[in-house]
């Protein structure tokens, strides 16, 4: 198997940039992920609890590898706001080397004392 084949690039869609703010750095502190991309707001519609919702929302693109993204789920869902937080996480079937590795590198929380 090639190197890096087991980075994953999760998505997540929170309100507000504050709470994106907090969620990436939550994120990073925990080495739960290498990097994280916010993008500009979006439009989402979607349906909730029975009814089309519209809202803005601010997309993030965060990278990891399939061994630490159990740790990194654990802290979207303590850090998200949402009831019920969007998180898919996309498997990288393919990339430059070099970046892959650096994922994998820096995506490594520390061992549990």
């Amino acid at each position: 198997m090639p190197a890096g084949t087991d980075v994953l690039l999760v998505l997540t869609n929170l309100p507000d940039v504050d709470s994106a703010d907090r969620v990436t750095e939550a994120v990073l502190e925990s080495r739960s992920a290498a990097c994280v991309n916010r993008l500009p707001a979006c439009a989402s519609s979607y349906w909730w609890n029975g009814a089309i919702e519209h809202a803005t929302e601010i997309p993030l693109l965060i990278k990891t590898t399939q061994a630490v993204y159990p740790a990194l789920e654990a802290v979207l869902r303590q850090a998200h706001p949402y009831e019920v937080p969007e998180i898919i996480a996309v498997p990288v079937t393919a990339g430059l080397p070099a970046y892959l590795a650096w994922v994998a590198e820096e995506a490594s929380p520390p061992p549990s004392i």
